[in-house]
């Protein structure tokens, strides 16, 4: 399956934006919302291919948003790949319990999103 959208979540600016920077060339559509809220709607409106999004937001956290994204039929298919500054054994165990795929470590580079692409792609 060939990655053509992508959806990225984070409530953070500067954040979002060194995040995109990171992206590699892939040609596809990038579709972008700053909460869990976001992260549940985009998933059923927009159907992305893979989500990245980031775990520590107001309201709607990322955690959240997963465990809504993975068990509702329409969506639990999409790979949910957390984006975190927590990076640890036990952070990347508890992502998986939540229903992630996998947890990139904050700074991200374009070879931690390819990796992630082409598992998921």
């Amino acid at each position: 399956m060939a990655i053509n959208k992508i959806l990225l979540i984070d409530d953070t600016p500067s954040q979002m934006e060194a995040f995109k920077k990171a992206m590699p060339n892939t040609g596809a559509r990038i579709i972008t919302g700053n909460s869990g809220q976001d992260a549940i709607d985009l998933s059923l409106s927009e159907n992305p291919d893979i989500i990245f999004l980031d775990i520590m937001m107001d309201n709607v956290d990322g955690y959240n948003a997963c465990r809504e994204i993975t068990s509702n039929p329409a969506t639990k298919d999409i790979p949910v790949v957390f984006v975190s500054s927590k990076g640890q054994r036990a952070d990347q165990m508890w992502a998986e319990r939540q229903g992630g795929r996998a947890l990139l470590t904050k700074p991200v580079n374009t070879e931690q999103i390819e990796e992630q692409l082409k598992r998921f792609g």
